[in-house]
């Protein structure tokens, strides 16, 4: 029985194979330059970090060593023998974490309401100006690209140590990423409902409310409580800087050695990290199931 397979003659078939082993060589000779150029910049970047390869390998043992100093009380037991003793400041750790959360909590509300009035004036599609999206974007961009603990500790030198600092150093990340987010968020929608509600006649901000505001409100309420358990993570450490909550502890416990009570600390942190990651992402998903049933 005949191959149903056509087989071209070798005269045409050896040009087309030799192509094709030349495109192969071409691809790897690209891929390997590529691969030598990322290796070449890594030892350039160790070079100016001052990143030793020696010294990590002739220190790499105490850091397990200090993880497993963590988990051992005074007398060498397991810290798990002696709960009380382990969380014996669990009364005031308690209180510098709801400290936290309520820093995390009120800098999302407030970044996010500061969002949402400026993320229609940065979307292209629905923005009044070339001006007004201009500005508002590069303020966003500004809001976001300093690290939250640079502006916490700004704060703290204008308005003295405590929670207000990094209140407002989240308020101000927290507009800059969800600013962001939510532009691009109304980017996306369908634009007739808007269309037909300017024909109208009606004013800008009365076709925003009633054509825009309703595609995206489940969008901008996800984004919101996926940056509230980011914003729970950042101002955990808030306190390295005197900004208030658990982590002027902790930074206390690690300057000062006393391990357990860093194990105490990083334990709470990563149980309310955990609950309200689930809960933020239980409430996303119905949302986006919502919005997609819809």
């Amino acid at each position: 029985m005949a191959s149903p397979i056509a087989q071209l003659p070798e005269a045409q078939l050896r040009p087309l194979l030799a192509a094709y082993d030349a495109s192969v060589r071409t691809r790897r000779r690209h891929t390997l330059i590529v691969l030598a150029c990322i290796v070449v910049a890594m030892l350039l970047a160790s070079a100016s970090a001052e990143v030793s390869l020696p010294k990590l390998l002739d220190n790499i043992h105490r850091f397990p060593s200090y993880i497993v100093r963590l988990f051992l009380l005074e007398n060498g037991q397991p810290v798990w023998t002696d709960i009380p003793e382990w969380f014996w400041g669990i009364g005031r750790w308690l209180r510098l974490l709801g400290e936290t959360l309520l820093m995390a909590y009120v800098g999302t509300a407030l970044g996010a309401v500061a969002a949402f009035g400026l993320a229609f004036l940065a979307a292209a599609n629905v923005a009044p100006g070339r001006i007004a999206r201009f500005v508002v974007r590069r303020f966003c961009e500004l809001c976001r690209t300093v690290p939250m603990l640079v502006f916490a500790l700004l704060f703290v030198i204008a308005f003295g140590l405590g929670p207000i600092g990094g209140v407002l150093a989240v308020v101000i990340h927290t507009l800059g990423a969800l600013g962001k987010q939510f532009a691009e968020v109304v980017e996306n929608i369908d634009m007739n409902p808007v269309e037909g509600v300017s024909a109208t006649g009606a004013p800008w901000t009365v076709a925003m409310r009633y054509g825009a505001l309703p595609q995206v409100t489940s969008n901008f309420v996800s984004y919101v409580l996926l940056r509230f358990e980011i914003n729970v993570r950042e101002s955990a450490v808030m306190g390295f800087v005197g900004a208030g909550g658990i982590g002027q502890d902790l930074i206390e416990a690690i300057r000062k050695f006393y391990y357990t009570d860093v194990s105490a600390i990083l334990v709470l942190i990563l149980l309310t990290v955990a609950i309200i990651d689930t809960l933020t992402s239980q409430i996303r998903h119905r949302l986006i199931g919502l919005q997609e049933g819809r």
